[in-house]
Order: C-alpha cells, then structure tokens, then sequence
C-alpha cells in the first residue's frame, strides 16, 4: 500500500468541485491534465469510470488493469488501462494506500439480493450512472456501463475467493490522483449506499479538482 503525496497547491487547481453525497458527475478531462479526488470526511466510496473522450468505445476496464499490474487494488504507480489495452490514467499519488477494483456498483438488483426485498428501490449508483449519462450528448450509453472503480472503498478478498465488504481505510483529508494519458471522460457517483460499511451507513461528499500541469 505505497503512500505517495502530491506537491500540488489546491489554490493553483483550474477546476473545483464538490459532488455532494449521494450525487452523479461528469468532467472531461484533458491529456496531461492531474484529476484529483478528495475524501472531505473519510471512507466515502467513490464509484468511478474513465471514457476515451474521442471515442467512448474505449473505456476503463477492470480486467486489463488486474492483468497489466498483477494486483487486484490500485494504489500510487498503478495505469488505469482500456479495453483496447492502451493507458487511460496513472495514479501518480495516494496517501489512502488501496482502491477495489472488483466490488462494483450498487443497483437496485444487487440491493435486493445483498439486503432485502424492500431495498430494491433505495438510491444507487447505478442509478447515478444511468442519470448522468440521461443528461449528457456524450456518445455513452447504458450498455457502455461496465465494471468501475471504487476509490477509497476496502473489499478484501477472503481466503475461500469471496469478498466483503468492510470498513473503509481512508480518513478525511485522503486523496488519490490521476494523470490523463489521454483525453478522458469521468463518470463518477458518489456513492448513495446506506446498508453497509464501506462509508460507516453514512454517505458524504468528495471534492474533484483539474490541475493543468505542463
């Protein structure tokens, strides 16, 4: 779990933006171009998907990435790589240590089963994935949802191949940080789960900030 710190100065951030809890968000993001995400009040999950801005065919995909750096979490020096097999983002810092790759997104479907019948209808990311995507003109479409990131949330794998879901490892103040390889669409909910621990059963806001770094 490296922790590697940033020598970015949030005064000098061209973009700015808290994503309130339980929310949905989209920002283009430019090669080169440092993309942060900031845990404001510690171990709130943040569901998140990379697009080729130029051609949203080619998008984050879980598998490349596990395969390219022999690790099932991200942390400091992983590259996020495509489904074309080319890079997307690096994280060129953490100071959280580990990020899950296989927990995917909350639905409807998976609250059913996870939790109760009468949980089907609660708020999920899913749900956020699918309203961000309702209000743009991206080229990015339902089908185009596939497996995401869930930066800051802690789903350790067991003994017998399972998962769980537990407390998170971050605190307030924790951030991961990307540099665009490419020119790269985010799409990020923030995650509205109530009924398990990854957020403590209380979800909070994130801060995104864009550094144009030459």
């Amino acid at each position: 779990m490296p922790i590697l710190e940033s020598p970015l100065v949030l005064e000098h951030a061209s973009f700015d933006h808290t994503i309130a809890a339980g929310e949905p968000f989209m920002h283009a993001i430019r090669r080169g171009q440092i993309f942060r995400i900031l845990d404001l009040e510690g171990n709130q999950a943040v569901d998140t998907l990379f697009y080729n801005t130029a051609d949203p065919s080619e998008r984050y995909s879980a598998q490349d990435t596990i395969r390219a750096q022999a690790n099932l979490y991200l942390s400091a020096g992983t590259v996020l790589m495509s489904n074309f097999g080319n890079p997307l983002m690096t994280i060129v810092a953490d100071t959280c240590g580990r990020h899950d790759t296989l927990g995917g997104a909350c639905a409807a479907e998976s609250n059913t089963v996870r939790y109760a019948l009468d949980k089907q209808f609660m708020h999920s990311c899913r749900d956020n994935f699918l309203h961000a995507l309702n209000a743009c003109e991206c080229g990015i479409g339902k089908r185009d949802i596939v497996s995401n990131i869930n930066f800051f949330m802690n789903v350790p794998v067991t003994a017998a191949g399972g998962l769980t879901f537990e407390d998170g490892i971050s605190a307030p103040g924790k951030y991961v940080e990307m540099r665009a390889e490419t020119d790269v669409t985010v799409l990020i909910s923030n995650c509205p789960q109530l009924n398990n621990p990854c957020n403590a059963y209380n979800p909070t806001p994130v801060r995104v900030l864009v550094w144009d770094v030459q």
